[in-house]
């Protein structure tokens, strides 16, 4: 069961996890193969260790990383009890925003991980300057590092999700000392742990605490299955005490699980009548100035209480009411009372508890986590010219800083890198300098692997060999620097050809053996057997051409009198097959089974085509009326319309076999002579666009109600395409003025024009000729590789949710155009819904459920398709979001949206623990202890 909003204002929501069944046993281990342990700086010689006491296996970093030093801490910092990882360390000396960076590869992809960095500075250098730099998880920053005492252990944490099997760590340089770093871990999650860490952004821890536990004990692997490191904080005072057990404290939650060993501790204060908790400051940085924080808080009950005992509690943030009605810890099992939503406060954050008035027994606390909330949005290069690249970096030995992302972020690009960035696709290399880079031995072919490669410059090398012909497939290509290197053999045709149209510049002087004239280059004798078999060849060559050219013009005769796909049903499925329609006079014609119309039919049932009610590629759309008083849409193709036949015909026998109440439906065609159109059914309520942009005529604004209703009517005429089809189609223009609304909202997608059948046989996508739909809301990977599968509607789809919400184009103008993703995604960074739900709502809407649209169309918008969820996915997610709005303002199983139970005294003194950043390991003298 879970609890409770806070108030709206807030930003953020708390829920008891009271979650009913059986106990979630939590003895098992994770299996410490899956670990990766790092300890940077050991000798490349070394084999590696075996810690002491977590019983885990490190290694050198040789292999992850190719730059920078290794150093040992200076002996003054070593004692007996300080772990070996973190004896040693590797700097990395450079200049200003130098980004130097560790790679990990053989990671599980989609795959939740808890990535922990770990620094003591230990005057290794003999300077006592202490450092403060940068750190990025691939293209995104995580944190700062700030080095503030010379034997400090620092520790940081961050809970991400890795896309593609390899992550990068990387330290950036800030002019304010040298980077350096002690060890790297990597411990994999269970994907429902920390639902907070998803697609679009990852949890920075900034405390993890043992409530109870003694001073020396530092809980971890194996204790805790993930090595999660749990500090303890306060001993026993006068003014707290300690409860524990020795029995087993199990989870019942599966999205948060606390180590037995942590749990069985716990705190209560020891007046009864006092309200305790913890407070903790917000830490921002130069790129974060206003870090948004979730917290999680961990209870159990450790005494078996009497029946004349009561221990209930009412818990607070900020002094508003979390968790009402009274809450009472459960005996040996963990609930957990987190929030879901990052909140943001300029003051001190404090979590308090006061006994309710019918307790007799004071509030207690075993254990807590508080992260911040970074954003993992950022945009890798495509992930094909990384690969290109990095090829060429091993091939070559490139001596530069090539680490990390080759074009992301921009401020740290691959020196000799051009990149071009799209809002809201990854960015691509477009020109590449390497000029003077001591290259040697033959041209890469993974150079033809930078499809969006406009320069190329090799000159003043030592390359060698012939210029690979594969160059020629660069179809973006200006100019060719090859000047002074050892090349040999002659320039390609295909290169050659391009230069004499004035597509291509390719300088190629210096290279004594390279042969610029291809006729001249050929060898001179050829005896006479060999001219034989060249004449031979020939004719049998121009034989076959001769054959070719005449099927070629066959074909193209047959083509001219059209070949069309006819649509046949089966049961619910609608299944496309190709067949020569033709009628015995030989024209072309539609064997559909609705109406036909003539042309002097359109011309009466329109008013002689009065009325325009919509533009489209295709033309203009115009009002009518049927004989019997049915309103109709007729969609009349114009003479200057980009879409012919193919498209006309595509739509129309579509639309005449496949049947769902939530597209729009096709009454009749007209095909005659040069005059083509569809009939459909009338939308009285126009398209979608005009009601989120405010220009229908009654000026009113739609409810939530009635969008969430919209979404879904519109995911499940989509869902119909890529389900109930056979094969299933791609709508490939799924945009808020192709959903039309009837007289009574209800929503059908509309205009199949560029419908595209998908997943014949074993296909995983189908590729076009070029890229059609609108731009704003094409999938990434469809501009970029033509190819489609469904995952590309629900791209479009999701941008159509965001515009629901948001109420704003799918393009914002400004003095530079934005995309509502990226809009969207900047400001949800923040965790403010409101700063992007439409205000013509007026906030009558249900928060979670907008919340939950929100976050749904951020994951329909990820870069990769298979993180998309599919259109039947979708939905059942908005059939929830639906009705959590149809349920609001009603009390529903365990939910409040109002503030009630008892409110905290102003007059009850507080006992409160001050949580300082647990990147901070205290210094003990005996060193840490592990239990």
């Amino acid at each position: 069961m879970e609890r409770g909003p806070w108030p709206r204002a807030m930003a953020a929501r708390w829920l008891l996890l009271l979650l009913l069944g059986p106990a979630l046993q939590v003895h098992a281990q994770l299996d410490s193969s899956d670990f990766i342990s790092i300890d940077c700086g050991l000798p490349e010689t070394s084999t590696g260790f075996t810690d002491n006491v977590t019983k885990l296996s490190y290694v050198p970093d040789t292999g992850f990383t190719d730059a920078g030093t290794n150093h040992n801490i200076s002996a003054e910092y070593v004692t007996a009890s300080l772990p070996m990882n973190w004896h040693t360390l590797r700097s990395f000396s450079g200049d200003r925003d130098a980004r130097s960076c560790y790679t990990v590869g053989d990671l599980v992809s989609d795959l939740k991980y808890l990535i922990r960095a770990m620094f003591m500075y230990g005057n290794y250098d003999n300077l006592n300057r202490l450092p403060i730099f940068d750190l990025y998880l691939g293209v995104n920053y995580w944190q700062t590092v700030n080095i503030s005492a010379t034997d400090e252990m620092m520790i940081y944490e961050i809970i991400s999700i890795i896309s593609d099997g390899h992550v990068q760590v990387c330290l950036v340089d800030t002019g304010s000392g040298t980077p350096f770093i002690s060890s790297l871990d990597l411990r994999p999650l269970k994907n429902n742990l920390y639902p907070q860490s998803d697609e679009s952004q990852g949890l920075v821890l900034s405390d993890r605490r043992n409530f109870g536990a003694s001073d020396s004990v530092i809980v971890r692997y194996p204790d805790d299955p993930y090595d999660r490191i749990w500090m303890p904080l306060l001993s026993k005072t006068a003014e707290w005490s300690v409860i524990s057990t020795d029995n087993i404290v199990e989870n019942r939650s599966n999205s948060f699980e606390a180590p037995s060993a942590v749990m069985q501790t716990a705190v209560m204060p020891t007046d009864p009548s006092s309200a305790f908790g913890f407070i903790w400051n917000a830490q921002p940085s130069a790129k974060n100035h206003m870090p948004g924080y979730v917290c999680m808080v961990y209870l159990a009950e450790l005494q078996h209480l009497p029946r004349n005992t009561v221990r209930q509690f009412n818990i607070y943030l900020n002094g508003e009411l979390g968790y009402s009605g009274g809450y009472t810890p459960s005996y040996l099992f963990t609930d957990v009372i987190y929030s879901d939503k990052p909140f943001y406060s300029s003051h001190p954050y404090n979590i308090s508890m006061n006994a309710t008035k019918t307790s007799t027994l004071p509030p207690i606390m075993n254990a807590a986590e508080i992260f911040s909330v970074v954003s993992t949005t950022g945009t890798a290069t495509i992930a094909q010219e990384v690969a290109a690249i990095t090829a060429v970096r091993d091939t070559y030995k490139v001596k530069k800083n090539w680490m990390g992302d080759p074009c992301a972020p921009k401020k740290y690009a691959w020196d000799g890198l051009r990149c071009k960035y799209f809002e809201s696709s990854p960015p691509s290399v477009t020109g590449l300098n390497l000029s003077s880079s001591g290259l040697s031995g033959n041209v890469s072919f993974s150079f033809a692997n930078l499809k969006g490669l406009q320069y190329l410059d090799l000159s003043s090398n030592n390359l060698t060999g012939s210029i690979p012909e594969i160059l020629s497939q660069l179809s973006l290509l200006t100019l060719l620097d090859f000047t002074g290197n050892q090349l040999s053999g002659s320039i390609p045709s295909e290169l050659l050809k391009r230069t004499r149209d004035d597509s291509l510049i390719i300088k190629y002087d210096n290279n004594p053996n390279l042969c610029t004239n291809r006729d001249s280059c050929q060898p001179a004798q050829k005896n006479s057997r060999s001219m034989v078999a060249v004449y031979v060849v020939g004719t049998v060559v121009a034989v076959l051409l001769i054959v070719l050219l005449l099927v070629l013009l066959l074909f193209l005769r047959r083509r001219m009198h059209g070949t069309t796909s006819n649509i046949i049903t089966m049961g619910n499925k609608a299944i496309i097959a190709p067949s020569h329609a033709q009628s015995s006079s030989g024209h072309s014609s539609l064997r559909l089974d609705n109406r036909r119309f003539t042309y002097n039919e359109l011309e009466t049932i329109t008013n002689s085509f009065q009325r325009v009610i919509g533009r489209g590629g295709f033309g203009k759309v115009y009002h009518g009326f049927l004989q019997d008083g049915t309103q109709v849409a007729v969609k009349l193709r114009s003479e200057s319309s980009d879409q012919g036949v193919q498209e006309f015909l595509a739509e129309a026998q579509t639309l005449a076999k496949i049947h769902h109440k939530n597209l729009v439906s096709l009454i009749g065609y007209c095909k005659e002579r040069e005059y083509m159109a569809l009939v459909y059914e009338y939308m009285p309520e126009g398209a979608l666009h005009q009601h989120l942009g405010g220009s229908t005529n009654n000026g009113k604004t739609l409810t939530w109600r009635q969008r969430l209703r919209i979404a879904l009517e519109s995911a499940q005429g989509l869902e119909y395409l890529h389900k109930g089809c056979n094969p299933p189609l791609i709508h490939r223009d799924v945009k808020t003025s192709n959903i039309l609304l009837n007289a009574n909202l209800e929503a059908k997608i509309a205009d199949f024009g560029l419908l595209k059948a998908f997943n014949r046989g074993n296909d995983t996508h189908v590729s076009t000729a070029r890229v059609v739909g609108t731009y704003g809301y094409l999938a990434p990977e469809y501009l970029a590789t033509f190819q489609l599968t469904n995952k590309s509607d629900v791209f479009s789809f999701g941008v159509v949710l965001l515009e629901i919400v948001t109420g704003q184009p799918h393009i914002l103008n400004g003095p530079e155009p934005t995309s509502i993703v990226q809009w969207v995604r900047q400001r949800l960074a923040h965790g403010n819904i409101e700063a992007v739900v439409d205000s013509r709502m007026r906030g009558d809407h249900d928060i979670n459920s907008v919340w939950k649209v929100a976050d749904t169309a951020l994951k329909c918008t990820t870069q990769a398709p298979e993180q998309r969820p599919t259109m039947t996915d979708l939905v059942a997610q908005l059939q929830e979001c639906l009705e959590l709005e149809v349920a609001r303002g009603y009390t529903n199983a365990g939910f409040y949206t109002t503030r009630n139970g008892d409110d905290m005294s102003t007059n009850v003194s507080q006992r409160t623990f001050e949580i300082d950043h647990l990147g901070r390991v205290p210094t003990m003298s005996t060193g840490p202890a592990l239990r």
